[in-house]
């Protein structure tokens, strides 16, 4: 039986504390080596256990990095991008992406649990 996928795209901003070993995930995607065709954008690869973002549970592999510490990471070169991770402090805030697969039967409320919502004053 065919289903057809549909995806709902959020984006929000989370805010995370760097551990002794780095924030705990690694990067894929630049404009020397695009992961998505015609997209220079960069993604989580990689989530390494018991480590920031691991621990705090809300990036997942695939997710879309739009910016870190307010600077948009469109158009980087991966090594400018690792860069800016590593010099972004013990205090990081990211913009991030999610791609959400919606099924059929599923109804956007379901889908919508699975998402933190942000208010900015």
């Amino acid at each position: 039986m065919n289903r057809r996928a549909d995806y709902l795209v959020t984006e929000e901003e989370i805010s995370l504390t760097r551990g002794p070993s780095g924030l705990g995930f690694n990067i894929i995607g630049r404009t020397d080596q695009q992961y998505v065709s015609n997209d220079s954008s960069i993604f989580i690869s990689h989530i390494k256990e018991n480590r920031a973002v691991a621990l705090d549970g809300w990036l997942q592999e695939g997710d879309k990095i739009c910016s870190v510490n307010g600077r948009y990471l469109k158009n980087l070169l991966h090594q400018d991008a690792i860069d800016l991770f590593r010099n972004a402090g013990c205090a990081v805030s990211m913009r991030v992406q999610h791609r959400l697969q919606v099924q059929n039967g599923t109804s956007l409320v379901q889908s919508l649990s699975r998402v933190r919502l942000f208010v900015t004053p």
